[in-house]
């Protein structure tokens, strides 16, 4: 795998936090019918989702999936991560959802409809910073 850097991870991070605050703000502010708990609900996760998905970045860095000695840096991969992801992701967004509108069942529908927008999303950011150099020293393998 190429060297990836410690900057690579943290631009990923912002730029997946940028896209994921903006989903999350219109989301909730439709579901829940009031724009203001979106807002908070919205920010509340900057925090947590930024150093959440950094974590997860960093697991996945370490993660060994290889064949034959060459790493699958593959939509196979890419489809994985955005699942554990997903995860991770979907249960910080209720808990987040639920403390602040104080309603389980809005903070249920957020997190069901982010599964679909987070997961597309995610998946189109991962294949987006699969193609670009920054943070690498080299690209040793071709598989876009």
């Amino acid at each position: 795998m190429a060297d990836v850097s410690y900057k690579r991870h943290i631009a990923k991070t912002i730029t997946w936090r940028i896209v994921g605050t903006l989903d999350t703000i219109i989301l909730s502010w439709i579901i829940t019918g009031n724009p203001l708990a979106g807002l908070k609900i919205g920010l509340a996760e900057v925090t947590t989702k930024t150093v959440l998905y950094y974590l997860h970045e960093r697991v996945w860095y370490k993660i060994n999936l290889s064949k034959d000695g060459v790493l699958l840096e593959s939509r196979k991969r890419h489809i994985a991560k955005t699942i554990t992801w997903r995860l991770v992701g979907t249960l910080d967004t209720m808990t987040l959802a639920w403390i602040i509108s104080g309603d389980p069942l809005s903070a249920l529908k957020i997190g069901f409809a982010e599964v679909i927008t987070k997961m597309v999303l995610y998946y189109l950011h991962e294949r987006v910073w699969y193609k670009i150099d920054f943070g690498l020293s080299e690209r040793k393998n071709e598989d876009v």
